[in-house]
């Protein structure tokens, strides 16, 4: 009777222990497969450095489209501070200005009503 009493308690012993492993792999697969998820969707994740990657992408594309904008209107600023003809010419197409004896001439479309 003595081996039934000790081999009922080492089976139990080993029932403990193999349920107390089995928690601690699940507990610990478990830690593992949140820290993926965080590393993966975290504020500081994968998926939120490709965002942000993007993002910055497209902000460097509309700073090089800014800076040649701005090439150009300080090209053009430089040109009405100093090109006389560029200014005159552009009082004439825009503004519909003529020199001292010059005929302007307005046309009106036909209506065909």
């Amino acid at each position: 009777m003595k081996k039934r009493r000790t081999s009922n308690k080492s089976k139990r012993k080993r029932f403990v222990a193999e349920a107390q492993r089995k928690f601690f792999r699940t507990v610990i697969l478990f830690g593992i497969a949140v820290l993926i998820i965080i590393f993966l969707f975290g504020d500081h994740g994968i998926y939120q450095l490709y965002k942000i990657k993007a993002q910055r992408k497209i902000t460097q594309q509309r700073i090089e489209e800014l800076k040649a904008e701005r090439t150009i209107l300080e090209d053009e600023k430089k040109r009405l501070e100093t090109d006389l003809d560029y200014i005159e010419r552009l009082a004439r197409e825009k503004y519909r200005m003529a020199k001292t004896g010059e005929k302007v001439f307005k046309v009106i479309p036909r209506d065909n009503n």
